[in-house]
């Protein structure tokens, strides 16, 4: 009987959270189906002719049909998507026609210059981003404060790519402080060894420090042009969830006992305040990952944005695809990670 009991009760505790696992795990497949879909019928309705780039301008009427069937654009579209699925399920995400390699094997030598320029600037935006929130919350309406609240503006109305050919301007051609575009210089780019991807652990590996110093002068400016948006957006929330919690009782109490303001902020606003830190960077981070289209562009960095930046230039439909899927992959999982982590932080979200 006592058995019995403690297992209706384990039924009660488990089954709820189970269900929630399974319910969200089902909510991600279903967003990236959608997400697929939608990039696939868009595709469709470019104007660049992808049989026409394959079988050249002047190729005959029996020619341009057989390219035709062998891309199988000769099928309705809703039976091409279906093919494009029953391939994904055995991990094959097709044949780029623009590098006439497996999209697979291109993201895997793009995806680590994505991931090595967002996360720097991650970084960046997240320990520059949660200080100035600091110091405005510190003391609202001082100079600080209002510096705190011109940058966060200038991260959000700035176009980025703007920002990206100016910085080129000043810091490359004028002062020399960057190394320009690209991520190494060509005298670099055939020694080094790829063993990881990512060029600033490879280059570090190699023991040559003039190239790793030369990666950073790579680095350094896209980091901070792409990291600025980041941080506007960490700046301003942060902020705004410091300032809203400096109005509540505790904070009250905590005055009246004498406590100083910077003893206050740090050890009783700033840990309520987690939760909504970390959903913050994470979606940032996701954004950044999403984001760096433009900033890759314009500093032709060989990552996932420019990979497809090219890809829709060119109506490479599997390239485009794959990258979506794979940013889009990276986005929701970051999200679930952030909800993860905030009910793990904040008791109350429990």
């Amino acid at each position: 009987m006592a058995q019995s009991a403690s297992d209706a009760g384990f039924a009660r505790h488990i089954w709820p959270r189970l269900s929630r696992f399974v319910t969200s795990v089902l909510s991600l497949l279903v967003t990236l189906l959608g997400l697929l879909a939608f990039t696939f019928m868009l595709s469709h309705l470019s104007p660049v002719d992808p049989v026409q780039q394959i079988a050249g301008d002047h190729a005959s009427e029996a020619t341009y049909a057989q390219v035709r069937h062998e891309l199988g654009l000769d099928q309705p579209v809703l039976v091409q998507f279906w093919r494009y699925l029953e391939h994904l399920a055995r991990g094959d995400l097709g044949l780029s026609r623009l590098t006439n390699q497996p999209v697979a094997n291109d993201l895997m030598q793009t995806f680590p210059a994505t991931i090595e320029l967002a996360t720097c600037a991650m970084l960046f935006a997240a320990l520059f981003g949660i200080s100035l929130a600091l110091l405005a919350a510190w003391k609202p309406g001082s100079l600080l404060d209002n510096v705190a609240r011109f940058i966060s503006l200038l991260g959000y109305s700035v176009p980025v790519f703007w920002l990206g050919l100016l910085g080129l301007l000043l810091f490359y051609a004028v002062l020399h402080w960057s190394a320009g575009p690209g991520r190494l210089d060509d005298l670099y780019v055939y020694t080094l060894e790829p063993k990881t991807g990512f060029v600033l652990i490879d280059s570090w590996l190699s023991g040559d420090r003039e190239m790793f110093r030369n990666a950073i002068a790579h680095l350094w400016l896209p980091v901070v042009i792409l990291g600025l948006l980041a941080m506007a957006g960490i700046t301003r929330l942060l902020r705004a969830a410091l300032l809203e919690e400096s109005s509540k009782e505790y904070v009250t109490l905590a005055r009246a006992k004498g406590a100083g303001r910077g003893r206050i902020l740090l050890r009783h606003i700033f840990p309520n305040v987690l939760g909504t830190l970390v959903t913050v960077i994470a979606l940032s981070y996701a954004t950044l990952l999403e984001g760096s289209v433009l900033t890759e562009t314009v500093f032709a960095w060989p990552g996932v944005g420019r990979y497809m930046t090219n890809a829709l230039f060119s109506a490479d439909v599997p390239a485009i695809l794959g990258s979506t899927l794979l940013i889009g992959a990276c986005f929701i999982l970051l999200n679930a990670l952030a909800d993860a982590l905030t009910w793990l932080t904040d008791p109350r979200t429990r």
